[in-house]
């Protein structure tokens, strides 16, 4: 840890010395990713600086213990001890937190892609339901969402809802929300009361910039055609809708939702893009199996992670076995509670992870 701790150092030393080059403000983008590092740092380094004190402190303390002959003075410092002993240690957890490899991919904003499963109708709303929370929870974060595609149910839901967030951290909050939510519930249109459980995927994709996936014009085959409404109705009078589709991975996307076919083809390539480039993730975590093991969950879309049981007023997380009471509010896209759980427990295998290759 020590050695990770002074190379941060050496690191933060060197940015001070680069943000201090009036130059550096020609180029604006790499400034903010330069401030952004070295705000970052600044934050573990005061730990360091922190836990310097405290060592410091403690060992004053122990001498007082070990030197002092009044009874009530040297009990005060024992407890004086005990104390700092504790404060030392989870400095020392939040730091080892701090130096655990980061994502490359946390800071960038995500496309959700939200689809019907098991339940028909029953499915499509809660699709709706979710749309909703992510959306709220973005509103609270003072994100910015932008709607991508729909395909709408005649009741209010969606068989297939796919939408942009945008902001800081993004996919950092949200990573963990990938997977099969299952919802039991008595449907407005059930009659008799019984519960029906009904299940809805969604999934977190990062968003590619150009970069990250490069795309051969040549193989995509673009595909025009009139959107369409629930029920079949015509929405356009020309062919505004676009279907995009990579030749080499059979990957399909469609976008419907915008008047014009240059924008609808834009949004295509985005949506492509992110799921070329999750793709491209799933062979390299594969490749990774250990750390994969490790993960609160693998992003799989088949792999159930949630229930929410309204009878009961109660969510559930099978992944890390917790649950929280009053569905509403979370479904009012008061998240934090839950996504904070999850990023906690994905930290404290992490650093088991790293502490047993450090063996």
């Amino acid at each position: 840890m020590e050695e990770k701790f002074k190379k941060l150092a050496e690191r933060f030393d060197e940015l001070e010395r680069i943000l201090q080059n009036p130059e550096i403000t020609n180029d604006q983008r790499k400034l903010q990713a330069l401030l952004k590092e070295y705000n970052e740092l600044k934050e573990t380094i005061n730990l360091g600086s922190k836990l310097k004190e405290i060592k410091r402190a403690l060992q004053e303390t122990e001498d007082t213990i070990n030197n002092e002959e009044e009874r009530e003075l040297k009990q005060i410092a024992e407890e004086e001890y005990q104390r700092l002993t504790a404060e030392e240690k989870e400095i020392e957890e939040k730091i080892k937190l701090a130096l655990l490899p980061k994502d490359p991919l946390d800071q960038k904003d995500i496309i959700v892609e939200i689809r019907a499963g098991a339940g028909g109708e029953e499915a499509a709303l809660f699709v709706a339901d979710l749309f909703r929370m992510y959306s709220r929870y973005a509103e609270n974060k003072k994100w910015q969402t932008q709607l991508l595609n729909t395909n709408r149910t005649g009741i209010g839901g969606f068989k297939e809802v796919i939408f942009e967030i945008s902001g800081s951290n993004v996919f950092s909050d949200l990573k963990y929300e990938s997977g099969v939510h299952r919802v039991q519930r008595i449907p407005e249109t059930e009659k008799s009361g019984r519960v029906h459980t009904s299940t809805v995927t969604v999934a977190i994709l990062p968003q590619a910039e150009e970069v990250d996936i490069v795309i051969n014009p040549e193989d995509l085959r673009i595909d025009v055609f009139r959107s369409s409404g629930h029920g079949g109705q015509s929405v356009n009078t020309t062919d505004s809708a676009v279907r995009i589709t990579h030749l080499p991975t059979n990957t399909v996307t469609t976008c419907q939702d915008e008047k014009s076919q240059i924008k609808n083809r834009e949004k295509a390539l985005k949506v492509l893009r992110a799921r070329l480039l999750k793709k491209k993730q799933d062979e390299e975590n594969k490749q990774r199996g250990e750390t994969r093991k490790s993960q609160i969950g693998t992003g799989d879309r088949a792999e159930k992670i949630r229930t929410y049981n309204f009878p009961q007023d109660r969510i559930t997380d099978h992944r890390i076995k917790k649950s929280w009471h009053e569905i509403q509010p979370i479904l009012d896209g008061n998240l934090d509670l839950i996504i904070s759980s999850l990023r906690e427990e994905d930290q404290k295998r992490m650093l088991k992870l790293h502490e047993n290759k450090s063996r």
